[in-house]
């Protein structure tokens, strides 16, 4: 039994990785067209081009955290060495340096690159570390949930309080309005504050399961892996299921401040705070995102992870298609329907979580062979190239759509980005609902499979 200490120490490390995730998600691409003032295509571009590396490094790490041995465990020594360097580069990555626009975009491309592989080392390991706390099938549907939980508890936080903290940098501290000089302290002050949770995910968790036999060479796992047929569906699945949220997520900005014309609109103050619409509208939608992991723990235990996710997945779509014909006058109905879609999106990820320690299991069960670090390092993946796809798209479409940073936009502009929060994603999530109906490992399944290995651990075991 895993104690409620263990579980919220690592809840915390999820809390901190999704609290930089959500800052790229949502603002990068707005920093670097407004801000760092980089053409939206070529951000874009870059976007999808660093994934490159990403697709390399993340299955690397994956290997490498696999054949870790310490007095620490495989996994958890590199949530305590990358947490520092977690830190700086991205403070580092929301820097303006004054160059000139050929400078602007080697920047760009070598301070992004650094920060996705200081956010492989660390995450990759962290994701791993929960198919190896416990070998219970519901002892990691619940380090799932509570992983969630606090990830939609960093998020919200993060969404809501981030552009406030921009303003409030750029024009209390400098006495003249420094925009810059803002989203630089900032991102400093997340950055402090996911240092501690890293060391407190480190301090907090312990690695109890050890594989059955002595570690295989990196091309047995790799092939392994390429069999690995529910892998790859949770991968397909995985991925569109990030394009659906990171389009929504990287256009909400874009969607407020062009669209809905969110400074005409009197902000929301408290504490001297100043809350904008769109920060609001995605707070929101991490606290129903958070609903949403809470309600995915008693439906997947009644109907399956399988059927959960497919009923989640068609109502987020039936939903967003509807968004799109939601005038900017009803903004209650579109903060209605943010929660209403948020819930469905937040139930399926403790899901995917889970299913990659199902599959780490089922591929121990097939070989005999345990690659718990490269199978996790696939949710890693996954999470960067759907939201790289769905970055590029977003760049690529609103270069389409003649998107000029701030100025008013035509109205061709503003339907595209009408259909960055509905349609489009829309798409994202029937992709997902189609690879995940193959998925093969029922909890019928996954019981036998769980039965089989224990009796396996106990014969290697009785033999020692």
């Amino acid at each position: 039994m895993i104690k409620l200490k263990e579980k919220i120490g690592y809840g915390f490390g999820d809390m901190s990785s999704s609290m930089f995730w959500k800052l790229f998600g949502s603002y990068l691409m707005i920093f670097y067209t407004d801000v760092f003032g980089l053409p939206a295509a070529v951000v874009g571009t870059m976007f999808l081009i660093t994934r490159v590396w990403d697709s390399v490094s993340d299955p690397l790490m994956g290997l490498i955290a696999d054949r870790t041995n310490t007095r620490h465990g495989k996994f958890r020594p590199y949530i305590l060495w990358g947490a520092i360097p977690f830190g700086i580069i991205g403070v580092i990555t929301f820097t303006s340096p004054d160059l000139d626009l050929r400078g602007k975009i080697i920047y760009a491309y070598i301070t992004y690159t650094l920060m996705m592989t200081a956010y492989t080392v660390v995450n990759v390991p962290y994701a791993s570390l929960l198919g190896v706390m416990s070998p219970n099938s519901s002892d990691r549907n619940i380090l799932s949930s509570f992983r969630m939980a606090f990830a939609y508890i960093g998020s919200f936080f993060a969404l809501l309080m981030f552009m406030p903290m921009v303003n409030f940098f750029s024009e209390r501290i400098t006495g003249n309005k420094s925009v810059e000089h803002g989203w630089i302290m900032a991102v400093a002050v997340f950055s402090v504050i996911c240092i501690i949770l890293f060391f407190l995910t480190f301090g907090l968790t312990r690695e109890r399961v050890k594989p059955i036999r002595t570690q295989s060479k990196a091309s047995e796992d790799l092939k392994d892996l390429m069999r690995n047929k529910p892998w790859w569906l949770l991968l397909g699945a995985g991925v569109a299921a990030l394009i659906f949220n990171s389009i929504r997520d990287g256009a909400t900005v874009y969607y407020f401040k062009y669209y809905i014309q969110e400074e005409s609109i009197r902000n929301i103050s408290l504490f001297n705070f100043s809350f904008v619409l769109s920060g609001l509208y995605l707070a929101i939608g991490q606290i129903a995102n958070l609903v949403g992991v809470i309600l995915s723990a008693p439906l997947s235990i009644k109907i399956g992870k399988k059927n959960t996710y497919i009923g989640s997945m068609a109502i987020a779509t039936i939903l967003s298609v509807i968004f799109f014909w939601i005038s900017k006058e009803n903004l209650i109905w579109i903060f209605i329907f943010q929660v209403l879609i948020s819930i469905c999106a937040g139930s399926i990820f403790p899901l995917l979580w889970s299913m990659y320690a199902d599959c780490a299991d089922y591929s121990e069960y097939k070989t005999g062979n345990r690659a718990t670090g490269l199978i996790f390092s696939s949710s890693s993946m996954s999470q960067k190239l759907g939201w790289a796809i769905g970055s590029a798209l977003t760049g690529w479409l609103l270069a389409y759509f003649g998107f000029q940073a701030n100025t008013a936009q035509n109205p061709e502009t503003i339907q595209g980005i009408k259909m960055f929060m509905s349609l489009l994603p829309a798409i994202g999530t029937v992709l997902s609902i189609i690879l995940i109906s193959l998925y093969p490992l029922s909890e019928k399944k996954m019981r036998k499979i769980s039965i089989a290995l224990e009796r396996r651990r106990d014969n290697d075991a009785t033999k020692l």
